[in-house]
């Protein structure tokens, strides 16, 4: 016996209007014929009992249909009349037999039971008062394969699945999926309005087979034309076309309409954003699009936190205005207190006022003005400091960033030697790589970032070049990815400039939350330089780091934490010199927020005289 199944494969549509002839689809039977035959699953606690049994015993299929029933669903939500069970009974066959196509069973008999009542049979007005047990029986019959999966024509480099192949599981997913895949290659090379032209799917039931074929329809290949635009109200239009960069011109490609909406979405103006292609190919095979926004509020205030039972407590706030001139411009002025009530040293106070201006030279590229005032009071030393920068930020994707910009730096130390003033002009510039799933909590990926720091000095001060470079790696494995490894490496040197005469935050420290937890926060330093009393402590000029995690997911929101952070500090450039070094190892545990895990972990020292006894860290985030 063959049967047509007609209209599958409208792309993004749902299933419907599905019809197999025959024994197939049979949706409903006074009594359930298969007793003795089920696989059961397990039933829901409370005042309606749920039996879901599904013919071999398949669990993976029991568990799909369970999580797809809008039974489970009212009794998740406590809704157990009587009239609820039989109005989400009547909509499971559907979701029921729409499910078992998807997965290739096209001969499928599903049974649902209401206190052994047929829900199909029951009149919507005649549901009964209360519903004590509910059954639902699946007899899936025999898995269809393809016996031809066609689909033309294919635009070069369409990612049509392997799974759309001869003897293959034939389910209309896999078939969707296909129509899907081909469309969107098409359109990948220009083809905006190819579509499905043709489907042909023919069922053999008798052979449990499926015939499968597609046909594609590209359309002509376009190019953007022009942008309309709605929505903006404090920002300029012009500053928005610029921000958006919309390629009029070019060969359509719709992953250069989401790099537009990742560039507005960047500028933080716009809480809405949408970009609608036109209906009708326009002159000269152009394709017209409409983009819509909705502003948000300009200003925005922000708070943070953390603890550390010997650095103390650091409390940070910001105030950010996202359209301070019309045209994009993002103000933002941020306040720190750090080292409050600390063990080992008195308050920092620091204060950065910044100015981005979107959409500068290219659509892609923010320049910035930054000025930087801070007064650090050091175990060892104090220092007062300011920084004026000019500099622009390159995003090349959504992964990879750099920057670059040009400072002056003056800053001035008090130590057991007095005093000593620091002049810099210096070229700072970095790029980011960053392949994580998730920033605040990655469980996949590595994260690359490295640093070049080009620096003449004025006066006394040498110059010279600072170089850092980090790498992050996180992988997970077990079900539902419990278990993760993470690695953290850090190493940097100070070329070419004499320990004395280097800027002294230009040096390199150890120790903390944020290098080795389990000792205080820049104990490990070097003591090259002489004073009256003896060598004065100071950073080094060149460091390597080390961490490893295992983390835990324990339960959906809970996870745990065992550490291991190692550092090590070099008086010369090129890791040459003198040396010091320590580790630290602890536990921690994690409790998921809506913006990041709450991490609180206790640390010890392992080796390396710069700690002792135990340090409590409270932060938000996992450390890296």
């Amino acid at each position: 016996m063959r049967a047509y199944l007609g209209a599958i494969l409208m792309a993004g549509t749902a299933l419907s209007g599905m019809v197999l002839s025959g024994t197939g689809a049979a949706l409903a039977q006074s009594s359930s014929p298969f007793s003795g035959l089920f696989g059961r699953g397990s039933q829901a606690e409370g005042p309606v009992a749920l039996d879901v049994q599904v013919a071999g015993g398949d669990e993976a299929l029991t568990r799909q249909i369970r999580q797809a029933l809008l039974l489970t669903g009212a009794l998740a939500e406590d809704r157990t009349t009587g009239q609820d069970m039989l109005a989400a009974a009547r909509g499971d066959y559907a979701r029921i037999l729409g499910l078992l196509y998807d997965e290739g069973y096209y001969n499928g008999v599903v049974t649902i039971t209401l206190d052994g009542v047929e829900a199909a049979e029951v009149a919507p007005l005649d549901a009964p008062a209360q519903v004590a047990r509910v059954l639902v029986a699946v007899d899936p019959g025999p898995v269809f394969r393809f016996s031809r999966a066609q689909i033309a024509p294919v635009a070069p480099g369409s990612d049509i699945s392997d799974a759309y192949a001869v003897g293959a599981v034939a389910g209309t997913g896999v078939m969707r999926r296909a129509a899907i895949a081909g469309v969107d290659g098409w359109r990948a090379v220009g083809h905006a309005k190819a579509d499905i032209g043709d489907q042909q799917i023919v069922a053999d039931h008798d052979a449990s087979q499926v015939d499968s074929r597609i046909a594609l329809t590209p359309g002509p290949r376009v190019s953007f034309g022009r942008m309309s635009v709605s929505g903006n109200q404090r920002l300029n239009e012009r500053r928005l076309r610029k921000i958006a960069g919309f390629p009029e011109g070019e060969r359509f490609d719709p992953e250069e309409l989401e790099t537009v909406r990742q560039r507005l979405r960047r500028s933080g103006v716009f809480s809405a954003i949408t970009l609608q292609e036109a209906d009708d190919i326009g002159p000269g095979d152009t394709l017209d699009v409409d983009l819509t926004v909705v502003e948000q509020a300009p200003r925005r205030i922000g708070a943070g936190a953390e603890i550390s039972t010997v650095d103390g407590a650091l409390v940070s706030a910001y105030w950010m205005h996202r359209n301070l001139l019309g045209g994009g411009e993002r103000l933002r002025i941020d306040g720190r207190i750090k080292d409050i009530g600390s063990e080992t040293s008195d308050r920092d106070d620091e204060l950065t006022i910044r100015l981005d201006r979107p959409a500068t030279i290219t659509a892609d590229t923010t320049a910035y003005t930054e000025l930087e005032v801070a007064q650090m009071r050091e175990e060892d030393y104090d220092e007062d400091s300011a920084t004026l920068g000019f500099g622009l930020t390159h995003i090349f994707s959504d992964r990879l960033t750099a920057d670059a910009a040009l400072e002056y730096q003056y800053s001035r130390v008090f130590d057991a030697n007095g005093r000593t003033d620091f002049k810099v002009v210096a070229l700072p510039m970095d790029v980011i790589w960053d392949r994580r799933d998730q920033p605040n909590n990655a469980r996949r990926g590595f994260y690359l970032s490295a640093e070049v720091t080009p620096f003449a000095g004025q006066g006394d001060t040498s110059s010279g070049l600072r170089a850092l470079g980090e790498g992050r790696v996180f992988r997970s494995f077990g079900a539902d990815d419990r278990f993760t490894l993470a690695g953290r490496a850090r190493a940097g040197s100070v070329f070419g400039s004499a320990l004395e005469t280097t800027p002294r935050n230009y040096l390199f420290y150890s120790g903390g939350g944020g290098t080795v937890r389990g000792h205080p926060y820049q104990s490990l330093g070097v003591e090259q330089i002489r004073g009256p009393d003896g060598p004065i402590k100071t950073g080094g000029l060149s460091v390597a780091s080390a961490t490893a995690e295992f983390r835990f997911q324990l339960r959906e929101r809970i996870g745990l934490v065992a550490f291991a952070d190692y550092g090590q500090v070099w008086t010369q450039d090129g890791f040459g010199g003198d040396s010091g070094d320590h580790a630290g190892a602890g536990v921690g545990i994690r409790y998921d927020t809506p913006i990041g895990p709450l991490r609180f972990d206790v640390a010890g020292p392992v080796s390396g005289d710069t700690g002792s006894g135990v340090q409590l860290y409270l932060g938000l985030g996992q450390a890296f």
